[in-house]
């Protein structure tokens, strides 16, 4: 569905991404995971066109970028981090609106619109003012604004940033049924419970380079699928097993303040560049 291949990115002397190459299947839920500045969202805004590349190739559903940029744009639907929908305008409004820009025929839309409403629980709200909107209603609207046209790739871009756990919670629910009603998705996330939790595969990215890739169980089990923290004077200290057993017995040779706990994404990313995902 998606293949890069030595994808650059300058601005300037800084190098945003770097020979970033990968592939992501149909129907993948495929998560870019990484600190701010990692190249995450450089790379989704060179997918969806919105900043040209230095280098490199991309093509979605064999379409090459830039050169079928019109055929990629019906293609694919785009779900930014920052709120990007009119809070002048009502949910049925906006995506009118949308659905116009794409010259989609009136009762297409119209029944479009009621089915996407309806698909992301907002219905009822249709005909409110958007500047009525919870921070999680509004993130459930763009969404809805992104699959206006059947698209085949759904790109988020931090989707759950900002919101509580609990909302946070309802959107997962939300691109999981997305994605097993087949359709491709490529998230960006700092969030390692985000990524852990929807995708199939994870690509991490550090100062713009692609540093590991494969499932999130996979890259755990390189390590040592239990990990036992301790404090001593220089900080928190750690160690991986690959059973619980190995783990439980190390812990138990360590002073009282001590933690025994199943290996996660960031205990990956700290191993690889000794520093945390968040920030």
């Amino acid at each position: 569905m998606i293949c890069i291949e030595g994808l650059v990115k300058k601005f300037g002397e800084r190098t945003a991404v770097n020979n970033l190459s990968l592939t992501i299947e149909q129907g993948e839920t495929f998560g870019l995971l990484g600190p701010n500045g990692a190249g995450k969202t450089t790379t989704i805004r060179i997918l969806t066109m919105l900043t040209r590349p230095t280098a490199g190739s991309i093509t979605i559903n064999g379409c090459r970028l830039p050169e079928d940029e019109l055929a990629v744009k019906s293609l694919i639907g785009v779900v930014p981090q920052h709120f990007n929908i009119d809070i002048d305008l009502t949910a049925r409004e906006n995506l009118d609106l949308h659905g116009r820009l794409h010259h989609m025929p009136r009762d297409l839309r119209q029944r479009r619109i009621e089915a996407l409403l309806d698909y992301v629980e907002l219905k009822e709200r249709g005909n409110d003012m958007v500047n009525t909107f919870s921070g999680g209603m509004k993130r459930r609207l763009m969404i809805a604004r992104a699959l206006l046209h059947e698209p085949q790739v759904l790109f988020l871009d931090e989707p759950t940033v900002g919101l509580d756990p609990q909302v946070r919670r309802r959107l997962w629910d939300l691109i999981r049924r997305l994605n097993a009603d087949g359709l491709t998705v490529l998230l960006t996330t700092h969030y390692i419970e985000e990524a852990e939790s929807l995708c199939r595969r994870v690509a991490i990215m550090e100062k713009g380079q692609l540093i590991a890739l494969n499932s999130p169980t996979a890259l755990c089990e390189r390590l040592g699928s239990y990990v036992v923290e301790w404090t001593e004077s220089e900080g928190t200290q750690y160690r991986f097993f690959a059973s619980r057993i190995e783990a439980a017995a190390f812990a138990g040779t360590l002073a009282a303040n001590t933690s025994l706990r199943h290996t996660n994404l960031e205990d990956v990313f700290v191993e690889l560049t000794g520093r945390r995902v968040s920030g």
